[in-house]
């Protein structure tokens, strides 16, 4: 059995292309279009499968666009445990329009879940042996908001070490009610949970207040272009960016999440962890289109990356 297991509840299939003007009401002719299997739990495995991790995704699919993930799973050799629906698999589309330099992302809410196969779900990870187990996207629809939690309860009960990245109802109702190893929720959604704007000492002040609070043991903020807040039970720092030119956004927190779960897996201080999250998720950016950064582009950031020093944020002391 892997030692590492990703949740991918609602995956898709990223389909993307790049055109040279988008404009309302006429056709917009595409080319370069790729098909690439993704979706936060997917992401995830197929950057730890890069990085040559014992992974397998727990992928939820249906209809014939799921046929297609799966096949696509195949392709890239991802080890993938198939839990079959109803419903058809979504696909998001990315367009990169070559005049303005932007990028259009839509990305479709997928197909709803019934009572039962949520349960077929839980079932299918409750019959697995593995060591952690990582929840990261969008909850389904069909799902009530604990639908994380109780995932995190079976990594609880197995003695694994259970790592959460998803937002809104899926994030708020798992923080507190059930044991987070490591949690990462980017700047916006940190903000959204305390309520308001937050500047990197007030976000560190917020995390390690989530840390003492036991929501989480380690809570890693993505800041984007402000890099990355890091809190644990050994203190708090802030970790600049690597100034690379962007390329596509599609992947880098999914991205981040995977290398830093792979160096806490095997047995790596959070400290270096955040260092190969940091350089998966830089390596993320730099790639076009909704393909994911690959295991030379990788390790050839994080060789980059030892030179950046994480800085200690000072917190004031909760009164």
């Amino acid at each position: 059995m892997p030692e590492i297991v990703c949740l991918a509840l609602n995956p898709t299939i990223d389909v993307s292309a790049e055109a040279e003007v988008v404009r309302p009401t006429h056709k917009t002719r595409t080319t370069n279009e790729s098909f690439e299997p993704g979706g936060g739990g997917v992401n995830v495995a197929r950057v730890i499968t890069e990085l040559g991790g014992d992974v397998e995704a727990y992928c939820v699919v249906g209809g014939v666009t799921g046929a297609l993930l799966t096949e696509l799973l195949g392709r890239i050799g991802v080890h993938t445990h198939i839990i079959e629906v109803h419903g058809n698999t979504r696909m998001a589309h990315m367009v990169y329009e070559r005049s303005s330099g932007l990028e259009y992302r839509f990305i479709p809410s997928g197909t709803d879940l019934t009572e039962a196969e949520v349960d077929a779900a839980l079932d299918a990870v409750r019959g697995a042996n593995f060591s952690w187990l990582v929840a990261s996207g969008s909850i389904p629809h069909g799902a009530s908001p604990d639908i994380l939690a109780r995932f995190g309860a079976i990594a609880a009960e197995k003695g694994a070490r259970f790592v959460l990245d998803s937002h809104g109802p899926g994030l708020h109702a798992t923080l507190g009610a059930t044991p987070v190893h490591l949690v990462k929720p980017s700047l916006n959604e940190l903000q959204a949970i305390v309520g308001r704007k937050l500047d990197i000492e007030a976000c560190a002040e917020a995390a390690m207040a989530m840390v003492a609070a036991g929501q989480a043991e380690v809570i890693a903020v993505t800041m984007g272009a402000g890099g990355a807040v890091i809190a644990h039970d050994g203190g708090v720092f802030h970790l600049p960016p690597l100034k690379v030119e962007v390329q596509s956004a599609v992947g880098a927190g999914d991205s981040f999440v995977a290398g830093m779960t792979h160096a806490l897996a095997a047995g790596h201080e959070v400290e270096p962890a955040v260092l190969l999250g940091a350089a998966a998720g830089t390596a993320a950016v730099m790639t076009p289109g909704t393909r994911l950064c690959g295991r030379d582009e990788i390790l050839d950031l994080h060789e980059k990356i030892q030179d950046i020093a994480p800085r200690p944020v000072v917190v004031r002391a909760a009164e």
